[in-house]
């Protein structure tokens, strides 16, 4: 690396630079820094202008199909988001990096986690909910450190119908935590419920559950949440939010902490993110809840206010002490995520769970009068099934790419044995034209 390299600076500004750090040359100046990490030259292209770039992204958009019929979920899913909402969430005075500690400058702000946590709470059926964390896998992180410092106890169980993508991040979170993580094999797409019952004791901090799960399946976790209190346990219940416009709630079937990913909930699939982790429980817990926590209160004059009521601060922080090391939130996010069920009113979101539900029944019976095609597993689902193939689901899945169709996930990609399974997700996005096309093409490539 030379100094002419820097087009921002002349030779001459550089060796002053670098005769100011003490250092003779470049070289020297990253000498820290390993041998085998450094590179001596990057291919870059040469600088282009504004207008020139405009054209060649242009040109590489182009690139991408003008229409694909996107059956994927895994827990992640293609919703339609009102025009509204971008409007709303756009406005100038929403975009602030300003953390809203001082309540007399930020009552807005305060005021709209205060309505997103009041959503949470009636989305789930739980009492409390914070002002929004990471997303779905982190979120569940935090719940399981929760449990640990409500119970006292260090070892919880996963069952593997429980998002492999949130499991993976479990693991790489607490590689270095002193805490026993173990995973229970489903059985035949559900909760194994005999393995639960012989490994949830006294050591057990808390038992975390999918609602659907992985695959798609619904069930009721009311006795293993029970069997959980029985041990001095917690239940810990991630759930899709759409689903909760028709199905039961966690807080229903007896849970302890709730969380989910919200990026159904107005949120773009975006490559990933940003995205949004949801956490609610009960009241008698709150003091234990990672994050902020916007309330309402009164003025000395008698007016409706807001405050944070409970927060976690940099200040607040004492390393393992710490409640968290979560000290912000996804405001934007969750504002989008309240401004998106506002919008879908009160009876909004039944309705388009209703249409999910059914566009997978469609979707389901058409795919599964295919010829050696059959479905995994005979159980309850919400908007997403698996589907048994004759063939390798990712062959077919690459094949359909060509077609217009992004098919769904290939299962076997985080489960051994399951490579013929494909995972199919429906939205109200999807109309009975499309499903009818889905299934002749899969038939085709079949």
């Amino acid at each position: 690396m030379s100094a002419t390299g820097f087009q921002c600076i002349s030779p001459e500004e550089a060796a002053s630079m670098l005769r100011e750090l003490g250092c003779a040359d470049f070289d020297q100046l990253f000498r820290e820094i390993p041998a085998n990490l450094q590179h001596n030259r990057f291919d870059l292209p040469p600088g282009i202008s504004e207008m020139e770039m405009l054209r060649r992204t242009g040109e590489l958009a182009g690139r991408n199909a003008a229409h694909r019929v996107n059956f994927c979920g895994g827990g992640f899913y293609d919703h339609f988001i009102p025009s509204a909402l971008d409007a709303l969430a756009g406005r100038a005075e929403f975009y602030t990096a300003y953390t809203p500690y001082q309540p007399e400058v930020s009552q807005g702000t305060l005021q709209a986690i205060y309505e997103y946590q009041s959503s949470i709470c009636r989305l789930t059926g739980m009492s409390t909910a914070n002002a929004s964390l990471y997303d779905g896998g982190t979120a569940i992180f935090e719940a399981i450190m929760m449990a640990f410092r409500i119970t006292r106890r260090k070892r919880v169980l996963i069952d593997t119908g429980v998002n492999p993508i949130y499991r993976s991040m479990l693991k790489c979170l607490s590689a270095n935590l002193d805490f026993e993580f173990r995973e229970v094999p489903h059985a035949d797409g559900r909760a194994d419920r005999a393995a639960l019952r012989q490994l949830i004791d006294k050591d057990t901090a808390g038992v975390i559950l999918q609602n659907p799960n992985f695959f798609g399946t619904l069930d009721d976790f009311s006795d293993i949440i029970q069997q959980s209190h029985d041990a001095g346990a917690l239940g810990i219940v991630s759930v899709y939010p759409i689903s909760l416009g028709m199905v039961r709630t966690p807080a229903e079937m007896g849970a302890d902490i709730v969380t989910g990913e919200g990026q159904s909930l107005g949120l773009p699939l975006s490559f990933g993110g940003p995205y949004l982790g949801f956490m609610a429980t009960q009241t008698r817990h709150v003091h234990k809840m990672p994050g902020r926590l916007a309330g309402a209160t009164i003025d000395q004059h008698g007016q409706r206010g807001f405050v944070l009521t409970l927060q976690a601060r940099e200040q607040h922080i004492r390393r393992e002490k710490a409640t968290s090391n979560i000290c912000s939130n996804e405001a934007l996010c969750a504002l989008r995520a309240l401004i998106y069920l506002c919008l879908l009113g009160k009876s909004g979101l039944a309705e388009t769970a209703e249409i999910c539900a059914a566009n997978a029944a469609y979707a389901r019976s058409k795919t599964t009068a295919i010829t050696g095609v059959k479905p995994t597993f005979d159980h309850e689902y919400f908007n997403e099934f698996a589907l048994t193939l004759p063939v390798n689901a990712a062959d077919v899945v690459s094949a359909l790419i060509e077609k217009g169709f992004a098919a769904g996930f290939p299962v076997g990609r985080y489960y051994p044995g399951m490579d013929n399974v494909l995972l199919v997700a429906c939205t109200e996005k999807h109309t009975k034209e499309d499903i009818d096309m889905f299934a002749a093409a899969l038939e085709a490539a079949l």
